[in-house]
């Protein structure tokens, strides 16, 4: 997209960066450590990232950024100017909103310098074609992306203020308005670059404490915390690459001592390990599969393996049943579960650990309901009459039933394990900066990913069968299970 927002020459990636550099440096309260500078990484198929200079102690800051110098929709002057609340967007919608006014702004813009840094093309799932996203097929990751219901939030919400104000929002690419179906194809291209750079970059900042968060469902750009923290793009923060391996800063909320700043008003890193000289300095995400890795940030990275989940879904664990559908009404079972709000439309089970057991990652909601859907008629109705759901506990039915939903699960996937690896090979041997081979490769590593979760399941339950009619995995006072779902990543 060409428009006189594009104040950036792409070709120029190290005067962009240098200019950036200096940008943030003479800015107020601005720390910056002499021992990082910013590199080009492109020859890693990195972009941008921070290495070290020289060896840097356990401990010691290597920056800190003004809360000020932040973009937030607290922070940009479009606040003021208009007559609408931003914050009754949400945080997602507002911070959408603030950037595409920002980068219209081009020169004109606190955050000009910033914007040349930020890349312009994603290779996150909204971003996909039909025909790369069949390459997906079988992972639950694909009904993850929200790419409608993100699109009808932005026309909703973000569209009627921006056409309502063609003073603050200019029109690009020889358009006259963004009305129309041209106008809305831009319009949407840009919220949809400003939302991809959030889910990629923004980071959660801490609010005030008399405000209060608001939930957002997980679609789209909305994030999968249940209560919602402001967001903002921290400039030079979010150009630290991650790994989970290799984390060697921490992310914090500072505590200023800098007497022209108040207290608590700097967002900074500091190293949480000794980091030699040459040495790239690496965030990390949290522990978060491959599969939300490649739908959130763009990119798939081993490191991030041991986090992998496959999601079973509700239907397929009742087909497994023998239920003939898992229409809530028409199931008492599932309607008992429903009652007590235990009923979720998937199951995430984390890739084992060679120490854990099943207890260790199967989470109690999907125990209840195979233990729900194992009752004959008559339990039922005596469980009903409890009022309560029942333990978690695995027994023999209930690991059969498990069984056949990991089976239905495998079935849905178009390849093997082994077909997986072998694609995988040949797409080592192609260029890695061709965006198609590029994709199916960070694709075929997730379907692989996510087969191997289940393959060991599927052995776990085999083991677990063979011990006898009589055997029983029950949850102990001590041992919750690992939580399935994962911690969520401070940076969203």
């Amino acid at each position: 997209m060409s428009s006189s927002a594009h104040f950036v020459d792409p070709n120029s990636f190290h005067r962009q960066s240098d200019e950036f550099m200096a940008w943030l440096a003479h800015k107020p309260g601005v720390k910056i450590s002499p021992k990082i500078q910013l590199a080009d990484l492109r020859s890693t198929d990195a972009g941008r990232g921070v290495v070290s200079r020289c060896d840097i102690p356990e401990g010691e800051e290597l920056f800190a950024i003004p809360r000020d110098l932040v973009l937030t929709p607290h922070n940009s002057k479009l606040n003021s100017l208009l007559s609408q609340e931003l914050g009754e967007l949400g945080p997602w919608l507002s911070l959408i909103l603030v950037m595409i006014y920002e980068f219209l702004q081009g020169d004109k813009s606190t955050w000009a310098p910033y914007f040349m840094v930020l890349p312009r093309e994603f290779d996150t799932l909204m971003f996909w074609s039909d025909e790369e996203l069949k390459e997906l097929q079988g992972s639950a990751i694909i009904d993850r992306i929200g790419k409608q219901g993100a699109e009808e939030s932005i026309l909703e919400m973000i569209a009627p203020i921006v056409r309502e104000n063609p003073s603050l929002f200019p029109p690009v690419d020889g358009l006259s308005s963004y009305e129309g179906n041209g106008g809305t194809k831009t319009l949407l291209s840009l919220a949809h670059m400003m939302g991809s750079l959030i889910m990629a970059y923004a980071f959660d900042i801490e609010k005030p404490e008399d405000e209060d968060g608001e939930g957002d469902d997980e679609s789209g750009y909305m994030t999968d915390e249940e209560e919602q923290l402001p967001k903002g793009m921290v400039p030079l923060a979010d150009l630290l690459n991650a790994d989970a391996h290799r984390n060697n800063v921490s992310f914090e909320h500072i505590l200023s001592e800098c007497s022209a700043l108040p207290r608590g008003r700097l967002l900074g890193h500091e190293a949480i390990k000794p980091i030699k000289e040459g040495d790239e300095i690496f965030n990390d995400y949290g522990e978060i599969p491959r599969s939300d890795l490649l739908r959130r940030y763009g990119y798939v990275t081993d490191s991030y393996a041991p986090y992998d989940v496959v999601e079973l879904p509700l239907d397929a664990i009742c087909e497994a049943a023998g239920l003939e559908s898992a229409d809530i009404e028409s199931q008492p079972a599932l309607h008992f579960l429903e009652d007590f709000e235990l009923l979720d439309d998937g199951y995430a089970i984390p890739r084992p650990s060679p120490e854990d057991s099943l207890s260790d990652i199967l989470p109690d909601e999907l125990l209840l309901l195979l233990k729900t859907l194992a009752f004959s008629p008559e339990q039922l109705k005596q469980q009903k009459s409890k009022n309560k759901p029942p333990k978690p506990s695995l027994g023999q039915a209930e690991a059969a039933i498990l069984s056949k939903a990991v089976q239905l699960k495998q079935s849905q996937y178009a390849t093997t394990i082994s077909q997986d690896q072998e694609h995988l090979a040949k797409l080592g041997q192609l260029v890695a900066s061709e965006r198609s081979s590029r994709r199916r490769k960070m694709a075929t590593q997730v379907r692989i990913g996510e087969k191997e979760v289940l393959h060991k399941l599927s052995s776990m339950l085999d083991g677990f069968m063979t011990n006898g009619e009589g055997s029983t995995l029950k949850r102990n006072a001590n041992n919750d299970g690992r939580d399935s779902r994962r911690t969520k990543a401070q940076k969203s």
